[in-house]
């Protein structure tokens, strides 16, 4: 099966060849990083950077900084897989590993953007609860609307969605340039925050989950893929120059989600540590506290940004999302769909914490879904790695022998440090399961432990020991056949389905055209109404009566002209009656009529053809 282009929606649909000067093509590659960007800076980052700010004051800035540090060198290996490969890190895994590793690697990918998009849930919630006192479960339940944001947005084209980006992240940043104003922070105490220092088991835990929220594993598939949204000559000066602006977009989007990390961190130094409230983990206490010690104007501030981060970030978690079952699984479904699944699975275990254990704990949530995102970066970074170091496959444009050993080392860091925590947190949890009666769940974690270092082990010396046999086969559409002798395909039975509309006598002609006088013909048409739907060809009401009319006039008009012409009726839903009639027939080829429907026609209309050319055994003609 050949691979389908990287969101093949926008695939490069800003076009960048010619000559321009320099700032007219930087202006024009410029957007992709941004919106990576905006997952630095969501509501996951907000509760780690307040926990770890009110905790341990400016101490864990250093830790900020080094996780600004490592994504900025993985995203510029993301960019440069797009760039140099036309792949996404999805699509490049699915040629290098085995189907189950790739499964695997899939479930783990939709972990993690479902943990990031549970962050953006309880944010989005609790932001609009803030200024709107709108309860926090009516608030989750509303963020199923912003499906309808993504496909609006996607439909304008990739450069009006970058200038929404684009826009929320300035409302981010003037409203925290704002905040530091008010706060005052204390700048010896800030400057000295920048020396690493040991860390503890209580810092362990939100330095990981800093981390997890800063180098997010979902935003290296999205920027392999947003950067092929441009296109540029594809000779070695064309792919330098595009390597060159996507490493500035990267260093400039990127730094600006440092400073806004940095600037909630400190907000909770100075704010909160300072002031001797050293537990503050939840954003509501946060924002409560803010109101208390500086009025009203920081709080608003406040949750105006906290809710253009959560509105930011879900629209490219869900492009994220799109991109690794494309990739993994070389399935698509419609966006919508995606977009609703997606959000629904994180909805139920936010509205779970709500009502089992109370919103007070939703603060807590959002910190060990930032600690889920960390312990998935490695399964995303090691192959990124792998993927760009190839020389093979590379060529001139593989990274350097340094920039490999620090890529390397970002990863060590990362899994070592998961390694610790998942030790450390398994040891306590085993220990409050000492009771027999919890042996099998033991068991069982134990072998998803078990697995997982089979996949982690897998992922970094398979490429090492296959290389040879990766890269003859790592092409995106194949090897061409050896064509034979082609025969053509004679079809003496052929299905065409009819809706008696003014379509329809193309449909048939095409139908005929194929067939000739020699094939027979079938055709179908569905009675979807409401009594068909329930009764089925019991049904005997004026519609179907009069459906039944119709289509004996097109088998008489055609028996007229000397084709042999069957005609049967189907009820209830259009594809699955098709499907049945199908299946129960002698035919070779079904011919339908497509509406070209656009937008929400297409939701409404558009979905039976889609359905019924997956479900048939027979080619399927497909008329316009």
């Amino acid at each position: 099966m050949s691979q389908k282009k990287s969101l093949s929606e926008v695939h490069e649909s800003v076009n960048i060849t010619g000559n321009r000067g320099f700032w007219k093509t930087l202006l024009a590659f410029l957007g992709p990083a941004y919106m990576v960007s905006v997952g630095y800076m969501d509501p996951g980052n907000w509760a780690t950077d307040i926990a770890g700010g009110s905790q341990f004051g400016y101490q864990l800035i250093w830790v900020l900084l080094m996780s600004n540090l490592m994504a900025l060198l993985l995203q510029s290996l993301a960019a440069r897989l797009g760039v140099v490969r036309g792949l996404d890190l999805a699509q490049a895994s699915r040629q290098q590993y085995a189907p189950w590793a790739n499964v695997s690697l899939y479930v783990l990918a939709e972990i993690a953007i479902a943990a990031c998009d549970l962050a953006e849930i309880i944010g989005m919630a609790i932001g609009l609860k803030l200024l709107f006192n709108l309860p926090l479960t009516y608030g989750v339940i509303i963020t199923v609307l912003d499906t309808f944001l993504l496909l609006f947005l996607l439909n304008k084209g990739i450069r009006k969605m970058e200038v929404f980006i684009v826009s929320l992240i300035a409302i981010i940043g003037m409203s925290f340039i704002a905040e530091m104003v008010i706060v005052t922070p204390n700048l010896p105490q800030l400057a000295k925050g920048f020396i690493p220092e040991a860390l503890t088991n209580e810092s362990l835990y939100i330095a990981i989950g800093i981390i997890g929220a800063t180098v997010m594993p979902h935003n290296l598939y999205l920027h392999s893929s947003l950067v092929q949204t441009r296109k540029f000559n594809k000779d070695e000066q064309g792919i330098r120059q595009a390597l060159k602006f996507n490493l500035i977009d990267s260093t400039i989007a990127l730094n600006l989600a440092f400073f806004v990390n940095a600037a909630i961190l400190i907000l909770a130094a100075s704010a909160f540590h300072r002031n001797g409230l050293n537990a503050v983990s939840d954003i509501a206490d946060a924002h409560l506290l803010l109101q208390n010690l500086f009025g009203n104007l920081a709080p608003t501030l406040f949750a105006i940004a906290l809710i253009c981060a959560g509105q930011s970030s879900t629209i490219t978690g869900t492009l994220a999302g799109q991109i690794v079952m494309e990739g993994y699984l070389n399935l698509r479904i419609s966006p919508w769909i995606r977009r609703l699944l997606t959000r629904l699975l994180a909805i139920l275990p936010a509205l779970f914490t709500i009502f089992y254990f109370g919103e007070e704990k939703l603060g807590s949530l959002l910190v060990l879904s930032q600690v889920v995102l960390s312990m998935q970066l490695g399964f995303a970074v090691i192959p990124l790695i792998h993927f760009t170091s190839n020389k093979q496959q590379m060529k001139q444009f593989a990274i350097s022998t340094w920039v490999r050993i620090a890529a390397w080392v970002a990863a060590a860091i990362i899994v070592g440090l998961n390694i610790k925590l998942v030790y450390e947190e398994l040891a306590t949890l085993f220990t409050s399961l000492a009771h027999p009666n919890y042996l099998m769940l033991k068991m069982a974690i134990l072998l998803v432990v078990f697995f997982v270092i089979i996949l982690l082990v897998y992922i970094v010396s398979y490429p090492f020991i296959k290389q040879q046999e990766w890269t003859s086969t790592n092409i995106p559409h194949g090897e061409a056949a050896e064509l034979q002798q082609v025969v053509p395909m004679v079809y003496n039975h052929i299905a065409v389905t009819v809706d008696f509309s003014k379509k329809d006598q193309h449909t048939i002609e095409r139908a005929l055209s194929l067939g000739g006088m020699q094939a027979s013909y079938l055709l179908i048409h569905v009675v979807e109404s409401a009594g068909a739907i329930r009764l089925g060809e019991q049904i005997l009401d004026n519609e179907t009566l009069h459906d039944e009319v119709n289509l004996k006039k097109y088998q008489q008009n055609l028996m007229q002209l000397g084709y042999a012409v069957q005609v049967q009726l189907g009820y209830g839903k259009s594809a699955n009656s098709i499907v049945e009639i199908i299946k129960n027939s002698r035919c070779d080829l079904l011919v339908m009529g497509a509406h070209g429907h656009h937008g929400i026609k297409d939701l409404v209309f558009g979905s039976t053809v889609d359905k019924v050319r997956h479900q048939v055994r027979i080619p399927v003609l497909i008329v316009k």
